[in-house]
């Protein structure tokens, strides 16, 4: 079987400014454990967390995979 793509999601994100003397802007995804960012400005510390939120899913995905039987095929779950 053929793993999968990684398809189009929006996430939500928790962005926390610089506190008294650490200059770092914090962000993290409470639909994703462990997904978090930082960076000198808001932007980058979004960027940081798109960059966490993807090796965490792609990572799942792989590991997800290992040992589906080629018999196995891939459908869609779609929420509403």
């Amino acid at each position: 079987m053929v793993a999968p793509k990684l398809m189009h999601h929006e996430f939500n994100a928790v962005v926390e400014p610089p506190n008294g003397d650490d200059p770092w802007w914090i962000a993290y995804c409470p639909e994703v454990p462990g997904a978090n960012g930082q960076g000198m400005s808001e932007a980058e510390a979004l960027e940081d967390l798109k960059q966490a939120i993807q090796l965490i899913l792609q990572t799942r995905l792989e590991e997800g995979m290992r040992g589906v039987p080629d018999s196995a095929h891939a459908a869609k779950v779609v929420l509403e």
